[in-house]
């Protein structure tokens, strides 16, 4: 019984361990975040050049992305990440926090505003936006 209940500890460990190696969507403004602040082995689909990052920040049906250029995990809630755009014109530091197991709230620091293009335009994300787990 006691080795039962420290496998069971062991994988929820182990699940809290990678809650920033995810994918995060948000419905609203059709963005996704796709993350490894862990192994930081993300390579963007198309933009292989950038190597192995932290993860991005991505449009669906859109090559246009947010490449994080680096990310620390404050704790077991909440990382901070460096960002810039894919044509390295504008930089913004931004955070990501845990509410529960599928909520995280991004939230754009200081620097450059994210904008994504919509419809020919670009579109400016709220300074906090929230994230689903899918």
């Amino acid at each position: 019984m006691t080795l039962t209940a420290f496998m069971v500890l062991s994988a929820y460990a182990q699940k809290e361990d990678r809650a920033f190696k995810t994918y995060l969507y948000n419905d609203e403004y059709e963005v996704f975040l796709r993350i490894n602040f862990y192994d930081k082995d993300i390579k963007i689909a198309g933009q292989e050049l950038y190597g192995e990052l932290p993860g991005y920040l991505g449009r669906k049906q859109h090559s246009f992305c947010w490449v994080m250029v680096d990310a620390e995990i404050e704790n077991e809630r909440k990382a901070t990440m460096t960002m810039v755009n894919d044509f390295g014109s504008e930089d913004l530091t931004a955070s990501l926090t845990r509410k529960n197991d599928s909520i995280y709230i991004f939230r754009q620091e200081k620097g450059s505003t994210v904008k994504i293009p919509k419809n020919g335009k670009w579109q400016k994300l709220p300074k906090s936006l929230e994230f689903k787990r899918k």
